[in-house]
């Protein structure tokens, strides 16, 4: 479910940034810069590619206390880009007006446009791609795998929506899509930062004092259902995270089945105050507080 979601997201944003950076070009007859964000979308897709096996080379690198240090690391920077990201679009309502705005601006000041509408749509691609490796990235370690077919599902039906406005030229409730992901999305954000913080916990603390820090253990106790198997094949209790309906709701809710107070205070603490921007970046400005 996470994988569908950030998918979803990462690559709709990124259709939106090619289709309306082509539809501006098109309705002010600069067909010829076409090539411009043609290339800035080859770019960076090379430049993600070389972030990733970077990233890979680093992760491969890490053992014992400096790999859990690391995967809590890239956690919370996971969680941070994710949460800024479901801020800005709160406040962002007019995302076309805005890179219009943009691509306005580098083709009346601009000497050299295509290299500005290059770099545009470059960095713009670039930082979707970065944030999809980093989110990634944090689900693997989080959940011990991926579901690939999440991740193609997600990519196929933003790409789909894409098509559907800028090919077919229909209206897409765009701000219902946003509003529903992002609140989903603030769960996904609250289970980053606790699996980070418990990973941080794994890098300084044994395993006889983590498990002396425990809130609650439910992964080896409680009634055992045969459709609730580990990647075994090996039947856990209903509420254990090594089972299958415990590991969705680890993916999804960041949930842990022997969590420990500062697990669960920082997942909480999370979930409340990303809520409470995004919530507040939706609010429109009023007079008074421009002045």
């Amino acid at each position: 479910m996470s994988e569908f979601l950030i998918m979803f997201r990462e690559v709709l944003e990124g259709v939106l940034v090619v289709g309306i950076l082509y539809t501006f070009i098109v309705k002010t007859g600069r067909l010829h810069l076409k090539k411009s964000i043609i290339n800035g979308v080859t770019a960076s897709f090379i430049a993600t590619s070389i972030f990733a096996v970077i990233f890979q080379i680093a992760y491969g690198g890490f053992e014992g206390k400096q790999a859990a240090l690391f995967e809590g690391t890239t956690m919370l920077i996971a969680a941070l880009l994710l949460s800024t990201m479901i801020i800005w679009m709160g406040r962002n309502k007019n995302v076309a007006a805005s890179l219009e705005k943009e691509a306005s601006d580098i083709i009346e000041k601009d000497k050299n446009v295509s290299l500005g509408l290059f770099a545009l749509t470059f960095f713009a691609i670039l930082r979707e791609g970065v944030e999809v490796v980093l989110f990634m990235y944090a689900i693997v370690i989080q959940s011990d795998g991926l579901s690939i077919g999440g991740s193609i599902l997600g990519s196929l039906v933003a790409l789909m929506i894409g098509y559907t406005i800028f090919i077919q030229g229909k209206k897409v409730p765009l701000k219902k899509f946003f509003n529903v992901t992002s609140i989903l999305l603030i769960f996904v954000c609250a289970g980053l930062v606790a699996y980070g913080v418990h990973e941080f916990e794994e890098a300084f603390y044994t395993k006889d004092e983590m498990k002396k820090m425990e809130v609650w253990n439910v992964n080896e106790q409680g009634p055992i259902f045969g459709f609730n198997i580990d990647d075994n094949g090996i039947p856990k209790p209903l509420l254990s995270d090594k089972g299958a309906v415990g590991q969705l709701f680890k993916g999804f809710f960041g949930y842990n089945g022997n969590p420990t107070s500062t697990e669960i205070s920082s997942w909480l603490l999370t979930l409340i105050l990303v809520s409470f921007l995004w919530e507040k970046a939706g609010q429109p400005v009023t007079s008074a507080s421009k002045d």
